[in-house]
This record gives C-alpha cells, sequence and structure tokens, in this order.
C-alpha cells in the first residue's frame, strides 16, 4: 500500500533518508515516546504521543486527528454548529466531527530535554485525500513567504519575547476534581522578582533558577537564544533570539513557548505568554518582532540604505531605510489597524496599549522610539538595518503574525506608497491613527481591510472572525471579567 506521503506528493528519496535518519535517532537514544505536535490557531500546540513503534506509520501514513480541534475558540469550545444542517458548509473539508490527518515532518524531530525518553515531532494537519488543510496557519505563513520568493525576497526575523515566571505555591484548585470548571482556576502563585528594578542584577540573580531552565530548555532543543533579561514588571522577564528566516522563527516561537512552559511547570514553576497577568501593578508583556527582507539572489539586506537620501531630515525613512524599505514600512502602517488583531489576538492583550509605557496607541513610525508602533533600526550602511514591530503580544500565533506584516509590506512595495515622517513624541495628542482599543475593534478593522483579506483568502477571514467573535461575545457575557481573564488567558497561555 502506498505510504499517505505519495498522496500529499511528499514521497521521494530526500523524506525517505529523513525518515531513515529520524528512527535511527530513537533507536539509539532508547526513546520509548515521541510526541507529535501541531500549532493551532491560538498559536498552541496540540497532539498525540505515539510509542516508539509507532512512529515509522505516522511518518509515513500521518495520524488521525479530529477536525473539530481546528473549530474551538480559545477555551476549547467549538465555535461551528458542525452537527446541525449546513453547520460546516463555509469549510472546506470539514464535516461532522471528521478526521483529518496530522503528517509530521522528520526534519522538525527533537529530543526533550525534561522528560524522559521523549522525542518530538512538528506535524502539519492534511485532507485524507492528500490535500492540505486550508486553515492550517503554518500554510498561511508559506503562502505569504511564497508571495515573497516570487518577488525576490526571503524574509528574516529576529525575536525579543516579554513573559511573566511565578512559583507555584498551590495547585489544589487548580487539580480538585470538584472545583474542575471550563476552564478551570490557575495555580495560586508567588513571584521570582519584585520588580521595577529593570536588568537589575541583584533581581536576575533572584530569577536565576528558573531562568537556568529556560536557557537549558531553549539551548537543549537547538533554539538560538542570545540573551535572557529581567524585565520592568514583577516577575516578568525577557527572551532574546537571533535572526534567523520567517518560517523557522516562527516554528522557533511556537516551540519555545510550549517548552518552556512544560519544564518551569515540572520545575514548580508557572510561566505565562499572557500579556497581562490578572494582578495589580502589572507591566504588559509584548513581542517585538524584528524583520528585514534579503535578496534571494545577492543575498543583501534590501532595507540597507548605503547613505542618506539628499537633504533628507532624521525623521525621513530615505534617511536610514532603502525606498524599498520606506514602501514596507509605509504598507506596514496603510494596514497597521487591520494587522493588529493578528499580533494582538487575544481581548487581554489590548490593555496594554497605553502611554508612556513603552507599548503603542497610535499608527507611527520612529527612528530607534520605542514608544512608536514601528522603531526603525539602523544607519546608513549598516547590513542588520530592519523595522521592528511592537504591536504584538507574546501569545500571538506566530504564523499569522508574521504573514500579516508580509502582506502589508508587499502592498507598500507594489503601490510604493510613501512613508509619513517619523514622530518624535509618540504619546502626544495630535491627529495620528489610533490602533484598535479592543478585539472587537479589532476584528472590525480587518473586515475592512481588502488586502489583507485577499492576503489571507476570504474564507480565512470569514473562519477567523467566527471564532474570535465567539471570545468576544463569552467575554461581554461574562459576570466576572477579572475570573475570566484568569481562567481562560493566565492558566492556558
Amino acid at each position: 500500500m502506498r505510504p499517505f506521503l505519495r498522496r500529499c506528493g511528499l514521497y521521494d528519496a530526500a523524506r525517505e533518508a529523513a525518515v531513515e535518519r529520524v528512527l535511527g535517532l530513537i533507536d539509539a537514544e532508547g526513546l520509548e515516546l515521541v510526541r507529535v505536535g501541531w500549532c493551532d490557531l491560538h498559536g498552541v500546540v496540540r497532539g498525540k504521543t505515539l510509542t516508539a513503534d509507532a512512529v515509522r506509520g505516522a511518518l509515513l501514513d500521518g495520524v488521525g486527528m479530529v477536525s473539530t480541534l481546528m473549530l474551538k475558540d480559545i477555551a476549547d469550545r467549538t465555535a461551528y454548529p458542525i452537527f446541525e444542517p449546513g453547520g460546516a458548509d463555509s469549510l472546506p473539508g470539514f464535516g461532522q466531527g471528521n478526521n483529518f490527518v496530522l503528517l509530521p515532518d522528520p526534519d522538525s524531530f527533537r529530543v526533550l530535554p525534561w522528560v524522559e525518553t521523549t522525542g518530538w515531532l512538528r506535524a502539519q494537519p492534511w485532507l485524507t485525500d492528500g490535500s492540505p488543510v486550508v486553515f492550517d496557519t503554518r500554510r498561511i505563513l508559506e503562502n505569504a513567504l511564497a508571495r515573497l520568493r516570487e518577488k525576490g525576497y526571503r524574509m528574516v526575523c529576529g525575536l525579543e519575547v516579554e513573559f511573566h515566571i511565578y512559583r507555584i505555591e498551590d495547585a489544589s484548585a487548580q487539580m480538585d476534581p470538584d472545583d474542575a470548571a471550563w476552564p478551570g482556576e490557575p495555580p495560586r502563585v508567588s513571584m521570582i522578582h519584585p520588580g521595577y528594578h529593570l536588568l537589575g542584577e541583584d533581581w536576575f540573580d533572584l530569577a536565576e533558577p528558573a531562568l537556568r531552565i529556560v536557557q537549558r530548555t531553549a539551548q537543549s532543543l537547538g533554539l538560538p537564544l542570545l540573551s535572557l533579561e529581567v524585565e520592568l514588571g514583577p516577575s516578568q522577564v525577557e527572551a532574546v533570539f537571533a535572526p534567523t528566516d520567517a518560517l523557522t522563527a516562527a516554528d522557533n516561537m511556537v516551540l519555545f513557548r510550549s517548552a518552556v512552559k512544560m519544564a518551569l511547570r515540572r520545575a514548580g514553576y508557572h510561566a505565562t505568554f499572557v500579556c497581562r497577568p490578572p494582578f495589580r501593578n502589572v507591566m504588559s508583556s509584548g513581542w517585538h518582532l524584528h524583520q528585514s527582507l534579503v535578496d534571494i539572489g545577492r543575498g543583501r539586506n534590501v532595507f540597507q540604505r548605503d547613505e542618506p537620501a539628499p537633504d533628507a531630515l532624521p525623521t525621513d525613512a530615505h534617511c536610514v531605510l532603502s525606498d524599498l524599505g520606506a514602501h514596507y514600512l509605509a504598507g506596514l502602517l496603510a494596514h497597521a489597524r487591520g494587522a493588529t488583531v493578528f499580533c494582538t489576538p487575544t481581548a487581554n492583550g489590548y490593555g496594554r496599549f497605553r502611554p508612556n509605557e513603552l507599548a503603542p496607541q497610535s499608527v507611527l513610525w520612529g527612528r530607534d522610539n520605542r514608544g512608536a508602533m514601528l522603531r526603525v533600526v539602523g544607519e546608513s550602511g549598516d547590513p542588520a538595518t530592519r523595522i521592528e514591530n511592537r504591536v504584538g503580544e507574546p501569545a500571538a500565533n506566530p504564523y499569522l503574525y508574521l504573514a500579516s506584516q508580509i502582506h502589508a509590506g508587499l502592498d507598500g512595495i507594489e503601490r510604493e506608497l510613501p512613508a509619513p515622517p517619523g514622530t518624535q513624541s509618540p504619546y502626544a495628542s495630535g491627529g495620528a491613527e489610533q490602533l484598535p482599543t479592543s478585539l472587537a475593534e479589532a476584528l472590525d478593522a480587518l473586515s475592512q481591510d481588502e488586502v489583507l483579506g485577499e492576503g489571507f483568502g476570504a474564507g480565512f477571514i470569514r473562519y477567523f472572525d467566527t471564532i474570535k467573535r465567539q471570545e468576544v461575545s463569552r467575554l461581554d457575557q461574562a459576570e466576572d471579567k477579572e475570573a475570566f481573564y484568569r481562567r481562560e488567558f493566565f492558566g492556558r497561555l
């Protein structure tokens, strides 16, 4: 019987060799279990755990996955009435709880460092006829990157990820069956450092036991971690990663979040990538995405400008960015409101957009300005010239976040949009367009953005909107908003 791989058009000598290599590693490492993980719409890793003997079959023929996993909101409630007549009509390939096939990528194989004799493989869903599932978010990014390649470019991304780590003091409420709820309570926690001492070495020393776990976990998985830092907020930290190609950066973000949460939990810590944990005096966490484009043929950063444009002022984009880079910047600005929901997809994240907290409020760019939405970094002749988007929250789905940047930036390039002057006062009152202040407003902005609608596809936009509107509706109906944030976000993301 021909393997499912062949039906998908993926079976060749290189893939067969990769499968044998993974099986050899499993045998050499004495692994007993292998987890097959897939990133859902919300950036959360789900999957199945296989015995070592079952891995060959999974690599060739995939693993069954119920399609409703792709229809869940952030609290695991199915957003479509699939068992009613016509309930799945707008969902290509979906039925009444039918199966998809999770197909693992052998090149993603890792040995998990925090658990004994266990490996890990990243997978993507396919329809049983061997065609791709169009709503798979990794495929959404792959399609966006294909648009870039057609133009002769590839995307390079660096990640700065803020998050919070707490010490678990009491998990009884979370684990007591009499208190079980949908979703349940998180554990009771204490802080690993008291905050308000940015980059303080003594505060880092307080947090070092937890951060050492983060460091060892990331490096054991081959992630390009550069630094770990104590952030301003109580129990808040930051991880910084070296730049990679965009798809690798997104894969790394998914794996990093999932891995450090599990590794820290086993050591008695609760890590959360929710933007605003449910405590007084908390500081919001952001995910700052550094991005540039590289000419595939020449290997040159096409955002780099060799000399400032004649008569360019410091606030002119052409003082730092190439003409193409300035057009890309203008595209990000033109579609900032529509793209916000992909950068900040949870209702919790909109509490971050506050003045003078190093988070953006307005659709502005600035040169090395951390209060602006887009921070242009570099100098003339600097091959590391790049644009940093500061809208993102650390819980964002990386594939959708990066895809939104590509579609927005390409529109700026294709239409040769001019970049406005940069700001030197990002929080001053004025006529600048404002970022959305709620998830509902952000969804409305996306629905009005024709360019993003075409880039992501009208079907995906409807699908995404349906699921996220359910989150908005449940928040609106919640009698206790604090409990909603605590249970749905802090305990799960």
